[in-house]
Parts: C-alpha cells; structure tokens; sequence
C-alpha cells in the first residue's frame, strides 16, 4: 500500500519537476540549484528592485591652457621655403648641391658639391621628396 501512496505523490508532483541539465535528476520546477549535484541549472531572474541605480557625475571642466604655443615657423627659426624654388635648383644645380644651400643645410652642400650630388642618387631622392613636401616648407 505504501508504494501506490508514493506513487501518487510523484504522478501528482511530477507535474512540477524538471531534469537537471548536468546530471538528469528530477528536481522541483522552481529550483535554482539541483538537489543532487549542487550545479546551478537556471539564472537568476533579476527585478528592477535588485539593479543598482547608478549615477555618474562627470563635472570634469579642463581649463587647462597651453602657454607655450609656438608656431611651426617659430620653431625651426622661421625658415620658410618655397617648394618650387627648391625643386627648380635640384632639377637644374642638384649636382652641385644647389638646392641643400638654398635650404641653408651649408654642410649638406658641401657634401653633395664634392660627391656630384652624392654621386646623382642623392639628387633623386631629394627630387621626389622635394614634390611631396607642402608649399611652403619649413627647414
């Protein structure tokens, strides 16, 4: 007799349970955690009661001022250069160094007036970088 009470029990209450996703035990329909292994098997349904209210105030007013502007010009001590003139010199006194003058490199000058322009390759190479420099240019 006992058994058909238990087994009622369970018809009646098997309307309520649910596997564990871990171990396959029936446990109730409301459980969080299994009975049998202790794994959590649903997440936590959260109300709006649990959420914190989170308030930012971000007052933050940056008056910092940067009292050392100085120009680009002023940088390189205010040494502005045409691009076209520079490039007119490479194109037709580049062997001699012509345009390394202009720009005030003296040594650079010099160098490229012993070595023919550093051997022309120097010459090149200044050719392009001269074409993609803005105009004017600062040294």
């Amino acid at each position: 007799m006992e058994n058909t009470a238990t087994t009622t029990e369970n018809v009646a209450t098997e309307g309520k349970l649910k596997f564990c996703k871990f171990c396959g035990e029936k446990i109730p329909e409301d459980a969080v955690l299994c009975t049998k292994c202790g794994r959590q098997v649903e997440e936590l349904k959260k109300t709006s009661s649990d959420t914190p209210n989170i308030v930012i105030n971000n007052t933050s007013s940056n008056v910092n001022t940067n009292t050392n502007q100085v120009s680009v010009a002023a940088m390189n001590n205010g040494r502005a250069k045409n691009k076209w003139v520079a490039l007119a010199l490479c194109i037709l006194l580049g062997y001699f160094g012509a345009h390394k003058f202009y720009e005030g490199k003296v040594g650079m000058g010099i160098l490229y007036l012993f070595t023919g322009g550093l051997f022309f390759i120097g010459v090149i190479i200044d050719f392009f970088a001269l074409l993609v420099k803005p105009n004017p240019y600062y040294v």
